[in-house]
């Protein structure tokens, strides 16, 4: 819920901005850690969510691990003071600078997608004279019934190595000097709000756990990932998402073997709902059809509904609560996708009036642009 103080606060800022409730945040914290540790499980947090640095020393504060998926994210999780051994490093096209980069910082583990990667980071540990901690990322081929754009556990998607390939896969680490096989990885997917692809993750992970106990590589940990959605309609829900069950599910149906951790690498569902996109009305434009509310705020500052034709929670902060009126809400960039939702019903709206775009904490700023040259303000707190 956003406070009148706040509202009140940002009647003289310039917008459009991000907004992030540090309070909520340190609930939801507290809420994901709770449920986790109930089971003796690691979170890591996916730092392509947000690498907003206040957010970011929190997650260092509360004693999380990092999620990365470039060496920039490596060297900013090393920067504000994640340590090396809980850094994993995932992604399907890393450079040699970067796996140079993961090797010397003696990381958990780097992920590996393919089998040509093995090959490269054993030949450049080799060169370095070190031994690379690994985990496989395995494509487990599961459905986790989101958008296309961000399913990565089928067969048809790019990321993880296919099972077909196991064989030569395992064949080769037993000659690999360099290579020291920590785990294994999977990850199905984003924004996935039904428990059941992650029930189907669980049986496909105890296949291949018990298929890499048999070949006699012991396995110190599995990371399956992360991909909690959350409910974009109810931002202030303080069960939205619910870590109870989800890391219940991993309880009642993973199989873990022996002194095995389970790791999860969380981030929309940490971040999304602590964080806002606070824009004004530059015009209300009449139309035939439909009447358009146009902001100062559009797909450069929050991408997700062009890209993936995703929902936010539009609210007026200027405005009463009765919603007699239905705009499709529309951003200033030169592109008919810059638009944040048809049909909206809202309080009649005007000119100036103060507009939240509701949980933007999550892919929001992290995947703004300067398209059309347009700038970015800095963003605004509020503290516990």
């Amino acid at each position: 819920m956003i406070s009148t103080a706040s509202i009140s606060a940002w009647k003289e800022l310039p917008t459009p901005f991000y907004h992030y409730d540090l309070a909520h945040l340190e609930r939801t914290l507290r809420s994901a850690q709770g449920a986790a540790e109930r089971y003796g499980y690691h979170i890591h947090y996916a730092l392509k969510a947000n690498t907003d640095e206040r957010i970011l020393e929190m997650m260092v504060n509360h004693g999380l691990g990092a999620d990365c998926v470039s060496g920039q994210e490596v060297e900013r999780a090393l920067e504000v003071g994640f340590t090396p051994e809980h850094i994993a490093f995932a992604g399907v096209g890393k450079s040699d600078d970067e796996i140079r980069l993961a090797i010397n910082s003696g990381i958990f583990t780097i992920n590996v997608e393919s089998l040509e990667e093995l090959t490269i980071i054993q030949q450049l540990a080799k060169e370095m004279g070190k031994v690379a901690e690994v985990a496989l990322r395995l494509n487990p081929d599961v459905d986790a019934q989101t958008h296309r754009y961000i399913t990565t556990g089928l067969e048809e998607n790019k990321f993880g190595i296919s099972t077909w390939q196991l064989d030569e896969v395992i064949a080769y680490l037993k000659g690999a000097e360099n290579l020291k096989l920590k785990g294994l990885h999977f990850h199905i997917g984003s924004q996935i709000t039904s428990l059941e692809p992650f029930r189907n993750l669980c049986a496909r992970v105890n296949i291949l756990n018990e298929r890499f106990r048999d070949t006699g590589f012991p396995i110190d940990h599995i990371n399956a990932g992360g991909g909690l959605g959350i409910d974009y309609d109810q931002p202030d829900d303080p069960k939205n998402p619910d870590f109870d069950a989800f890391f219940a599910l991993f309880d009642d149906y993973l199989e873990l073997q022996h002194g095995q951790q389970l790791h999860f690498e969380l981030g929309r569902s940490l971040v999304a709902n602590c964080g806002d996109l606070i824009s004004r009305v530059l015009y209300v434009k009449k139309g035939l059809k439909t009447n358009f509310l146009i902001l100062d705020a559009g797909m450069t500052e929050l991408i997700r509904p062009a890209l993936y034709q995703s929902t936010h929670l539009i609210e007026n902060l200027s405005a009463g609560e009765e919603l007699d009126a239905v705009y499709d809400v529309v951003g200033p960039v030169c592109e008919s996708s810059d638009c944040f939702g048809k049909r909206v019903a809202m309080p009649t709206s005007r000119r100036s009036d103060l507009i939240a775009i509701r949980s933007a904490g999550a892919y929001g700023a992290s995947m703004a642009s300067h398209y059309n040259l347009r700038s970015l303000h800095p963003s605004y707190y509020s503290t516990p």
